[in-house]
């Protein structure tokens, strides 16, 4: 069949649709995701991030928002996400003139993004009540005075109408979500006001009502006016999810769906829903242990009682389900953040039948919400030029180079993808009969088939870019002399470290890498010892088979050990790991392995567990590495991943970038 005549495989997704009079090519939208590093300190978007949103809309998307933007710099000045629409409206419209006029070359629709503030979401910001600040016991926000809600609202129907000058489509309010400060305003647990601003429902709406109101009667009635709304918060308590939705504290699903119905009739013309707050930070942005798909039910529900738009976010980057979302009326459109970032040409690839090329989100979190939360800038961890795509370009190649690869995992086969599509001549060598290094073991969970799946792009990427790939073929000194390369890039791993503790040598004692390797060698009963992200998975896979698990874990949390996880993947890893009934022992120390039985110390005091395997995953320890000796023979030599320095997926992938986009 020529490419012509072949059928678009989502003809659903390809289809327009409305928000009021705006026409959306498809049903991909480009979800908010970023910070204060967009904007420049004059308050324009810097030519970074135009390149950034124009980047997705040459994708494909059909409506891309814009990463959400303060308006108030009288209120609560200090805000994460950049400077005010205000303090400089001339900067910000025109920043937004061209950023508008670059997507719409690709028939893209933008949306901004204005946010009525953070509230308890972070320290010393004001919020409706003097609730606890997110993440703390002992600190609580300071409250809004009536005055100064008023002085928001203004400032919000202000900036919407700079934003019209702007050139923007429409507009989207930041947000009955994620307990921001409109979501701390609707929801009774975080408003216990006693005045016209809480109580009853549409009191604690108030805000949201006011400030469409505004912003119609500034604007018109014909720009579009969404909002970004959970529908169901999942949250038990301060600082605490509820993972199967039950003992709901927060906002109810029926709540949440009498408030789409709410909004409609206030005057708001789509919705783009998701789930979850700080609180219950695993559904605001789930990690890769949450299935993808997971909350279509729920937003069938919520699309079902109102008859405006509804866009939907949380783990929507299966073609197929969101095919099926859509088509049942479950969603109007999808909306991507992090498999925007991963790759950018999401949509174009899918709709075109070139699913195979995808480069998939795997929800670490780790390059984007993390970083963020670090204070350093949003990007991603599978792909480094997210964000950045204008200093991370790829490099024209004035000579070719032969470059000879070591390693055939993440690292390696990053360095090898780029270094060839750059148009160096790449030979790939690995001692195993497989690539993916650590991503096989990885991928092997049930819970993480997004890591295989990064592993088949990945060769899928060296076939299509004709990287010479050779398996079962070690590699020393003197083979790679004797291949007289430009440029050796060694990227040949970890290994298990085994702990110093006497008994490591029993018939029961295995390394985690083996045991995911070899699972004929784990039994009914399992010990891990070590409750970073690696024996915590390895403990929930167990579990999920049925296998009775106990986690030791030297320090007083889980999923902390090494690289911490983020804050979403650590809360929901301890939820489930309490779910599948895994007794997690932390401040506990492993002392001896004696007759097949682990003797560990906890709170002072020796306890003996006895079980049919117990699984060493403390960590691992760079491979011996060849660099010294061949540089001593002369050789060119870049050491990558965890060879150089034992990390996360992110390190690797760009370490391999890194060194692959400037040979």
């Amino acid at each position: 069949m020529s490419s012509h005549e072949r059928h678009c495989p989502y003809p659903i997704l390809a289809t327009p649709f409305k928000i009021r009079d705006v026409t959306i090519k498809n049903r991909f939208c480009m979800a908010p995701m970023g910070g204060a590093q967009l904007f420049n300190p004059t308050g324009g978007f810097t030519h970074e991030a135009i390149e950034y949103y124009a980047r997705r809309a040459r994708g494909g998307f059909g409506l891309i928002f814009t990463g959400a933007t303060t308006t108030d710099d009288k209120v609560d000045p200090f805000c994460a996400l950049g400077p005010a629409i205000l303090a400089n409206p001339a900067a910000y419209i025109d920043t937004s003139t061209e950023l508008n006029e670059r997507c719409g070359a690709y028939d893209a629709k933008v949306f901004a993004m204005i946010s009525m503030g953070l509230g308890r979401n972070y320290p010393y910001l004001p919020a409706p009540s003097p609730d606890p600040v997110w993440g703390t016991t002992d600190m609580r926000s300071p409250e809004l005075t009536v005055d100064q809600i008023k002085t928001k609202i203004d400032l919000m129907i202000q900036s919407a109408a700079v934003a019209k000058q702007a050139g923007y489509a429409g507009i989207e309010i930041h947000a009955m979500h994620w307990g921001y400060l409109l979501d701390q305003f609707g929801m009774a647990m975080t408003n216990t006001r006693g005045d016209e601003w809480g109580g009853p429902l549409e009191n604690r709406l108030r805000a949201a009502r006011l400030i469409v109101e505004g912003i119609k009667q500034t604007c018109g009635e014909a720009w579009p006016v969404t909002m970004r709304l959970g529908i169901k918060s999942f949250v038990k308590d301060w600082n605490t999810a509820t993972l199967t939705g039950e003992d709901e504290r927060g906002r109810t699903l029926e709540e949440g769906v009498e408030i789409c119905k709410l909004l409609e009739s206030y005057g708001y013309d789509g919705l783009s829903i998701d789930t979850g707050t700080y609180d219950s930070y695993y559904y605001a942005c789930p990690p890769m242990y949450m299935p993808k798909g997971f909350f279509v039910e729920l937003a069938a529900k919520a699309t079902a009682a109102v008859s405006i738009p509804t866009m939907g976010a949380g783990r929507m980057d299966d073609a197929a389900i969101a095919e099926k979302a859509v088509a049942e009326g479950a969603l109007t459109a999808i909306s991507l953040a992090r498999q925007s970032l991963a790759d950018p040409d999401y949509p174009n690839k899918v709709l075109s039948g070139r699913e195979s090329h995808v480069r998939p989100c795997i929800a670490c979190n780790i390059g984007c919400i993390q970083r963020l939360g670090d204070g350093v800038p949003c990007s991603c961890a599978v792909n480094p030029q997210a964000q950045r795509e204008l200093r991370m370009a790829y490099k024209p190649v004035f000579r070719e180079k032969d470059v000879l690869v070591v390693g055939g995992g993440v690292a390696g086969m990053e360095a090898a993808r780029v270094a060839a599509l750059r148009g160096h001549d790449v030979d790939l060598y690995e001692a195993k009969d497989a690539l993916g290094g650590e991503l096989v073991v990885a991928g092997s969970h049930s819970f993480k088939h997004e890591i295989a799946e990064l592993n088949e792009w990945y060769q899928h990427m060296l076939d299509h870019l004709d990287v010479d790939v050779h398996l079962s073929k070690a590699m020393d000194v003197e083979s790679i002399c004797k291949k007289k390369p430009d440029v050796v890039i060694l990227a040949t791993g970890a290994e298990p470290t085994i702990p110093p503790v006497p008994g490591t040598d029993d018939p029961k004692a295995v390394d985690s890498i083996t045991a995911l390797e070899q699972p004929e060698k784990v039994g009914s009963s399992v010990i891990v010892v070590g409750g970073g992200s690696v024996g915590c998975e390895c403990a929930l896979g167990w579990a999920q088979e049925g296998k009775k698990v106990t986690v030791v874990e030297m320090l007083p949390k889980i999923m902390a050990a090494g690289a911490p996880a983020p804050a979403m993947n650590a809360q929901m890893m301890g939820d489930l790991l309490a779910y599948h009934d895994v007794e997690v022992l932390t401040s506990a120390k492993l002392n001896r392995i004696e007759d097949g039985r682990a003797i560990v110390e906890v709170d002072g005091a020796e306890r003996t567990l006895e079980a049919d395997t117990i699984v060493m995953a403390v960590g691992l320890r760079p491979r011996a590495s060849m660099a010294a000796e061949l540089q001593a023979a002369g050789q060119t030599v870049y050491v990558i991943g965890d060879e150089r320095r034992v990390g996360t997926i992110l390190t690797s992938v760009w370490d391999g970038f890194e060194v692959g986009n400037n040979i």
